[in-house]
C-alpha cells in the first residue's frame, strides 16, 4: 500500500481550517478496490479516463445525508460526459448504509470500506470528505465537510475537468 504524504500534509492543514474546505492536492490518486453494494468488486482503476468523485460518507453524518441527493443529481447530469461518482461508506456495518439507501436511492456505485482501508489510504479524518480525480488519475480537489452551496464548487470543478 502506497503512502501519500502530500495529501497527509493537506489534511493536517484542513483540520486547522474551516469545516468546509477545498484544497488542490497534487499527484496520483491512491488505487483501491472495494466491494460494492451490488455485490461486485469495484476499483478506481476501472474508471481511468473518467473524472471521478470519491465521496466518503456515513449514515450517522448529517451533512452526508444532506448532500447525498445533490450528489445523485451531479452523477446523473455529468455521467454522459465521462464523470462518475463513487460513494464510499466508511461504517463497519454495511447494512446500515444499505438500509438508509432504501429511502434515499442513488444510481452511482456505493462501496463499502468496512475495515477503513481506503479511508486510511486517503487519510480521511472527517465526514463527509470528497476527492475529485481527473481523467489521468491525478488528485485534483479535496473537500472536507459539507454545507449547503458547496455543490456549486463541485459543479465548477467537475465542469472544468470534463472539458480537459
Amino acid at each position: 500500500m502506497t503512502t501519500f504524504r502530500p495529501l497527509h500534509a493537506l489534511l493536517a492543514a484542513a483540520l486547522l481550517s474551516a469545516p468546509a474546505l477545498a484544497v488542490a492536492p497534487a499527484g496520483p490518486a491512491p488505487q483501491f478496490q472495494l466491494q460494492s453494494m451490488a455485490g461486485k468488486p469495484v476499483s478506481l482503476e476501472q474508471y481511468k479516463g473518467q473524472v471521478v468523485m470519491i465521496n466518503f460518507w456515513a449514515t450517522w453524518c448529517g451533512p452526508c445525508r444532506q448532500e447525498m441527493p445533490l450528489l445523485e443529481q451531479l452523477h446523473k447530469k455529468y455521467k454522459p460526459m465521462g464523470f462518475t461518482l463513487l460513494g464510499v461508506n466508511v461504517e463497519p456495518d454495511s447494512t446500515l448504509a444499505a438500509d438508509w439507501l432504501k429511502a434515499t436511492p442513488v444510481t452511482f456505485p456505493i462501496l463499502f470500506d468496512t475495515q477503513s482501508e481506503v479511508s486510511k489510504l486517503y487519510e480521511v479524518a472527517g465526514m463527509p470528505s470528497t476527492v475529485i480525480v481527473d481523467r489521468k488519475g491525478n488528485l485534483r480537489w479535496l473537500h472536507r465537510g459539507y454545507k449547503p452551496g458547496d455543490e456549486n464548487k463541485y459543479l465548477d470543478q467537475i465542469r472544468a475537468l470534463v472539458r480537459e
